[in-house]
């Protein structure tokens, strides 16, 4: 009869020693980020800020001492200013040169409009003055608008803690307009863009 011995495996002393030794591991806890707190400020006026805009645009804006906002809204009135004056100063021209055609006067034309037949100088009298139109109407609402974003900004100032999750952009650009309201001169047309972020 034949008889064989066996042991089982014994566990490695050094692994064992070295897990005995080792700590618990701490959870891992991911560290508070706080942001900015905004507090309300009840003395703050919003009529005194709407007042201040329409007397002069940015001032409400500097009252809500929001600075960075004063050049882009002079940036654009600027650029609407300068849509009113080129409008008004081909206006005049063509003005004057339909005028001059219509009473059949030749002293005093344009010579550099001789190419140009009546009808054209009529039509683009009227798209001058549409231009300069809507330039005037886009100053007015230029003016209007900064007036409306000094008077809700103050708002939240006063009423309401405010954080970063908000923001309004407002920035002057060149937009493309459609063919049928296109010209010669152009399709390129001065505006501004609002952009209202929710984050």
């Amino acid at each position: 009869m034949i008889v064989f011995a066996a042991n089982a495996q014994k566990p490695d002393s050094a692994v064992a020693i070295k897990k005995a030794d080792t700590p618990d591991q701490k959870k891992y806890v991911p560290p508070i980020v706080t942001g900015k707190v905004y507090h309300p400020d009840s003395t703050h006026n919003p009529k005194k800020a709407l007042f201040r805009s329409g007397v002069i645009p940015g001032w409400g804006q500097l009252y809500n001492h929001r600075w960075w906002k004063v050049p882009i809204i002079y940036g654009g009135l600027a650029l609407l200013g300068d849509v009113i004056v080129y409008n008004q100063n081909n206006y005049n021209i063509f003005l004057k040169e339909a005028q001059l055609r219509e009473k059949g006067i030749l002293a005093g034309r344009n010579s550099s409009l001789t190419a140009v037949s009546d009808a054209d100088v009529i039509s683009y009298t009227d798209i001058f003055r549409r231009d300069r139109d809507l330039g005037i109407l886009g100053f007015l609402g230029g003016w209007g608008i900064q007036m409306i974003d000094a008077y809700i900004d103050a708002k939240f100032i006063q009423r309401f803690t405010m954080d970063n999750d908000l923001s309004l952009k407002i920035k002057p650009g060149i937009f493309n307009q459609p063919m049928y309201g296109s010209n010669s001169f152009g399709t390129l047309k001065a505006g501004l863009s609002l952009t209202l972020t929710f984050k």
